[in-house]
This record gives C-alpha cells, structure tokens and sequence, in this order.
C-alpha cells in the first residue's frame, strides 16, 4: 500500500470513528429533551384521498373514547401524608404539619364512598387526602389492608358518588384491548391503552410472613407509571378488569409491562375487608408446585398441565377429600389451571367453608372431589375478628396492623358497630379504640372479655378517637 492510500484510508477511518461516536452518544448517553412541536410541512400519501376522513368512523370494538369518558370520573388520586417520613423520592411540604407525601391513585365502588386501592399505597400514612375528578377533596380513612395480595379499602364520607362497573377478568383474552386510568407523576385523570399481554402471572414482588401471598396479575403494555397505583384496568366496556399494582422496571418508570390484580380478586378482598374486617382466606391445605418437563420426567406424568401436589397437610381439607402427594389438580371450580399463581388466585376468591370442586389426575386417571375450605387455623369457618358486646350495645374488633402503626400501639380493640347500650349513652363513638379499661392494657378481644368480667357496672375507658386524639368516657356513672 502507498503511503497516499494509507493516509486515505486513516482518515476515513477517523471520520467514521466520529460517526459512530456521535451516533453512539446521541442514541444512549445524551439526556432526552422535551420541545415544542414546530409546524412541519403536511406529509402526503400517494394515492390519498382526503375525502375519506370524512366517512370514516373507528370500528366500534376499538372505540376508547367510551371507555374513559365512562371510567375516568371514578378514578381518584389519592395523597398520602407523613410526619416522620424518609423516603427521598417523595415531595417536601413545607405546611409545618406534614414533612412529606407520596401520591397514588383508587377506585370508587360504592356511591357512598368506598374505594378500592393498594396496600403500599396507604401503608403506615398518617393523613389520607382523596380529590376527584371534579378536583372535589375529602379525608380517607382506611377500612382494611390486605398485604398478601396488596389492596386495601378506604372511604371517605360523601354521597351520590361515580362508581365503576365491575367486569369479569376470568373471561379477559389475551391480545384483548385494555386502558389503565390513574395519576401517574401527579398528572390527574391519565388514560393509557394496551393489550392484555399474559395472564396469571408471578413476579415475586409481595412478601407474606405466613406464606400466604398470592400474585396471579394480568399483564399488560400499557403505560403505568409512579402514581398509578390504586388505579383501574378497563376493558373498552369500561368494565374494571384489575387494580394496577406493579411495573417492571430496571429505572423506576415503564419500560414495557405493567401488573394489575385480577377484579375477581379484589372485589371479594373489598367486601371481606368490609364485612369482616380481615380477609378470610380459603385453604386446600397442600403445597403445590408448577408441572414442567422434568418434573413430569421424574413422576412419570404424562401431559405438562395442572398443578403438582407436593405435601398435603394433616386434617386439611384435602386430605379429607382424599387427595395424595403425586396428584396433579387439573381443574378448580371447572376453571382449568396449569399454575401455581391461579389455582391460588381461584381458591382464594372463597371463604372458609365453603364447598369448591377440584378435578384432579392420579396415575393417569381423572378424578373429581367436593371439598370444604378451611382457614389458617384448619377450621372450615370464617375467623371472626369482631364480637357483639351486648353490655356495651356495639361490635367490637381487634385493630388492624396499620392502625397500629399509625396511633403507636402494641394493641387494641376498636368499636366496629354502635346500637344502642352504654357506650352510646356516653358519647362513645364508632370507631373509637380502646386501649385501657381502668388503667388496664386492652390490647385484644381475649383481653376486653377478661376486663370486663372483673369490673363492676361502672368503669372508665380510655382510647384513641377516630381523628386521632386521646379521650376517655364513664361508662355507667
């Protein structure tokens, strides 16, 4: 090669070098900008007629308007205030009462007021505000949290209120169009569409001290953001399909998928929390574990379906059904399931007690069983956390891990239903917890049973008014 060529041939070189170089650095290091969209020139399709805008209608079944026009007036943002908070990513305030709030988003289910949201949305919060969509604001006040599934119900006191249409998230199709609505980012009332991308899936994001957690969540493309949590999953019904709960992000935004809560799910979660004030969870009583290949090589399974029973525990309600380790459950309630994550989604959807049907294969040779659910404690009933106190005239319950949280107590038992009786008669009112009964610690029902039957007709309760303050009543003077 001449000495000319080389040097030609060194400075092409350089110069896509520099190319490349450049290329690179717009493409991935270079901080994106946001700019105003300057007037370009049209751009023209050959062969295109403009006269076809005029008559053209978007097909009905890919019509969103509808669905946000419907769904957006239910959807709230909820703010979440904190005294001693100190988590960097939520905002300052500089009010003097509240060091810091974090901001998410809920669903109204009820005209009076109650309102589906996450767990982690109002965990721990010493302040609940809730705005509309009309921009109208209201305090919140949690009735219930669910950590094992990571939804929670809130209320706040007003009437006449938009409620969502609940839809069926069992017949949600893969492929299908859904919209996610929320206020991500503080931006209010932000509908995103997307497909529904997977079903029953696990991400190993919830924890459960009692192993009891339970992800079976719709994934979707759409968008969903910091801030859309607590918020709907639609159908272009504008039926509620799921509560988006989860991103999958290596940055802290959307790079692709979000998780919702199936509604079948949350709408039962809502009505325990309500009714019982806990979740009454419904058990088999086996571990369970997905049938792959070689599992399916090493117990000499036939077909890669169902869910392997792997222990079955002691006077469960499948061992009473007869159900053995090696079983592969095929079916639950006619539901076909090939996964951990939704044959625990569909039994959890039942309370203790009741009677589910599960299909299940043995060698090879199908088999179907009526079985009764039981609790966490291997009864076939629901767990009652509140009592009907007819020497007070109320329905008192022990308090809620959040609520011990929030007031600083050990423990404590809460006045869930007010009639007429004593309590009443001395200004007591509903939701009032009680933490003393004559300089006594109440910290549970087992212990206000015990006070009581020790104490005369006249005693003094202290506790915590539903504001937060410190009061206490005579009761019987």
């Amino acid at each position: 090669m001449t000495k000319f060529s080389y040097f030609v041939s060194l400075i092409l070189a350089s110069i896509l070098g520099g190319v490349l170089t450049l290329f690179g650095y717009k493409t991935f290091l270079e901080t994106p900008q946001v700019a105003l969209l300057e007037k370009k020139p049209s751009v023209q399709l050959a062969n295109f007629d403009k006269k076809l805008l005029d008559n053209f209608t978007v097909p009905e079944g890919l019509n969103f308007v509808l669905a946000a026009e419907k769904v957006t007036p239910a959807v709230v943002h909820i703010k979440t205030y904190y005294k001693n908070a100190d988590y960097e990513w939520f905002r300052e305030r500089n009010d003097g009462e509240f060091s810091r709030f974090a901001s998410g988003s809920g669903v109204i289910i009820s005209e009076d007021g109650y309102i589906i949201t996450n767990h982690h949305v109002v965990d721990e919060t010493d302040r609940l505000e809730v705005i509309l969509n009309d921009k109208r604001s209201y305090e919140g006040t949690v009735i219930g949290t669910d950590p094992t599934t990571d939804l929670a119900l809130i209320k706040i006191q007003e009437k006449n209120l938009p409620m969502i249409e609940f839809g069926n998230s069992d017949g949600v199709k893969i492929g299908e169009w859904v919209l996610a609505v929320g206020n991500p980012f503080e931006l209010t009332s932000t509908v995103t569409a997307g497909i529904v991308s997977a079903k029953a899936r696990n991400i190993n994001i919830l924890r459960s001290r009692d192993g009891l957690q339970i992800e079976s969540f719709i994934q979707t493309d759409a968008a969903v953001n910091p801030g859309n949590s607590g918020g709907a999953l639609v159908n272009l019904k504008g039926e509620l399909i799921g509560i988006n709960t989860a991103i999958a992000t290596r940055t802290g935004g959307y790079s692709g998928y979000s998780f919702a809560v199936p509604v079948t799910l949350a709408r039962k979660v809502a009505e325990d929390l309500l009714k019982y004030g806990d979740v009454q969870r419904g058990l088999l009583g086996v571990n369970i574990k997905d049938v792959d290949a070689n599992l399916a090589n090493q117990y000499g399974i036939k077909e890669i379906k169902g869910v392997f029973i792997d222990k079955v525990i002691t006077k469960s309600a499948a061992e009473e059904a007869g159900m053995e380790i090696g079983d592969v459950i095929i079916r639950v309630e006619e539901v076909e399931v090939n996964t951990v994550s939704a044959l625990q989604e569909i039994v959890a959807r039942h309370r203790p007690g009741e009677r589910v049907s599960v299909i299940f294969e043995r060698n090879g040779v199908e088999k179907k069983v009526f079985l009764t659910l039981k609790n966490k404690n291997n009864e076939a009933s629901v767990i009652k956390v509140t009592e009907n106190f007819e020497e007070f005239g109320a329905e008192i319950g022990e308090i809620t891990q959040s609520e011990k949280k929030k007031h600083d107590l050990e423990g404590g038992v809460k006045i869930v239903k007010l009639g007429e009786g004593k309590l009443k008669k001395s200004k007591v009112m509903e939701g009032f917890i009680i933490t003393h009964i004559d300089k006594l610690k109440i910290q549970n029902l087992a212990e206000l049973k015990s006070a009581l039957r020790m104490k005369k007709d006249k005693i003094i309760v202290e506790g915590i008014e539903p504001n937060g303050d410190k009061a206490f009543y005579g009761i019987g003077f």
